[in-house]
């Protein structure tokens, strides 16, 4: 959705005028399990946060390149003139790391459809999914519930005879 920001310009000692300003951003999110991140991305320089911290910053360390695939594919060029800032919460390290990937390749497909051009957005999309699918699809398996009769959801306790 389209985002405004308000500014307060004086105009006089006593009144001030309101003046919305339309910023062209978008809003994505990615889910893996119970990971939700949502990415804004908007005009910008450049900066990619997650939580607030540098992308590079993002821990475990072994993942960090996943979380940089977005950028690896189509290129620094695609993403020099954007801000984009994550929030992510639910889940552990390794769900975490996939939802922020999803939105990030999502918010930069969103963006190019939104604010650039069909064809640009179809090229970058036909990337990432020639790449790995769940780059821009969510993987909708979730944990089975326990049933009675068992220790977890599918197996049963040992059966006795005597």
């Amino acid at each position: 959705y389209l985002q405004s920001e308000i500014h307060r310009i004086p105009c006089s000692s006593i009144n001030y005028t309101y003046r919305i300003i339309m910023a062209s951003a978008v809003q994505c999110f990615g889910r893996k399990r119970n990971a939700t991140a949502v990415a804004h991305c908007k005009e910008g320089k450049g900066v990619l946060r997650v939580n607030g911290y540098p992308v590079n910053l993002v821990q475990p360390e072994t993942l960090r390149v996943k979380v940089l695939e977005p950028v690896l594919l189509l290129g620094p060029e695609k993403f020099a003139n954007l801000d984009v800032r994550i929030r992510v919460k639910g889940g552990g390290h390794a769900a975490q790391i996939y939802a922020i990937r999803q939105a990030l390749a999502k918010a930069i497909v969103s963006y190019y459809q939104k604010f650039v051009s069909e064809v640009a957005k179809n090229e970058i999309k036909a990337v990432l999914m020639a790449y790995d699918r769940s780059l821009l699809v969510a993987d909708p398996r979730r944990c089975e519930p326990k049933k009675f009769g068992g220790p977890s959801a599918r197996a049963r306790y040992q059966k006795s005879y005597r």
